[in-house]
């Protein structure tokens, strides 16, 4: 049997990987932090309209507590006066009837007036949101948005609707629970990170213009 100090050491492939899965994990976690960090600031300015991102109804088409947070903040934008209109953006979950419905409603019993609201009702994802979106905001001739979402949403958010080709603004919903919890902001603000570094496309999305 060969001498302890004469054993080999790990080979190259193994070295490789090790260096690999080090890059992988800092980058991941290097992302969240800009992700976080973005996150955290409110960067509203006076816009054309406020798009609200939806989220879970629960059932008898109550509002989940991140919905419901994110409506709020958008109900407070209007009545700042950073914006005419609103438009909720978000389909038909588990739980009819769709999000962007149920977020009109509210803002409605919140004292916007329902001529200010307008609905998009088929995405389910944050692409979709962007995508179907556009259509109702160019027919307006809408060129700055403001997007509401939470905090750990509004990077990937902001550059998806950069992608259709509008200038936008972030506002955050501090209010939800999956910021206020510490482990829920850790896992989705993660979660969020891994899905733009394997979307370099959405990643590197510039302002129109730029």
């Amino acid at each position: 049997m060969p001498p302890l100090a004469l054993k080999k050491g790990p080979g190259p492939l193994r070295r490789w990987l090790f260096v690999g899965l080090g890059v992988a994990t800092f980058g991941l976690y290097g992302m969240a932090f800009v992700v976080d960090r973005f996150g955290q600031r409110e960067r509203a300015v006076p816009s054309d309209i406020v798009v609200v991102l939806g989220a879970r109804v629960l059932p008898g088409g109550q509002p989940s507590p991140a919905l419901r947070a994110r409506i709020e903040k958008a109900v407070e934008l209007y009545h700042r006066g950073l914006a005419p209109r609103l438009l909720f953006s978000g389909g038909v979950g588990i739980n009819p009837p769709s999000e962007a419905r149920v977020m009109r409603d509210l803002a409605v019993r919140l004292g916007v007036p329902e001529e200010a609201c307008l609905l998009e009702e088929q995405s389910h994802s944050t692409e979709q949101n962007a995508r179907f979106s556009s259509v109702v905001l160019r027919s307006l001739g809408v060129r700055r948005v403001v997007v509401v979402s939470d905090p750990y949403h509004l990077l990937r958010a902001r550059q998806y609707f950069r992608l259709h080709g509008f200038e936008v603004a972030t506002s955050p919903a501090f209010l939800t629970e999956r910021n206020m919890r510490f482990v829920d902001r850790c896992y989705w603000t993660v979660r969020e990170a891994a899905a733009l570094l394997l979307h370099p496309r959405v990643l590197f999305a510039r302002e129109p213009g730029r």
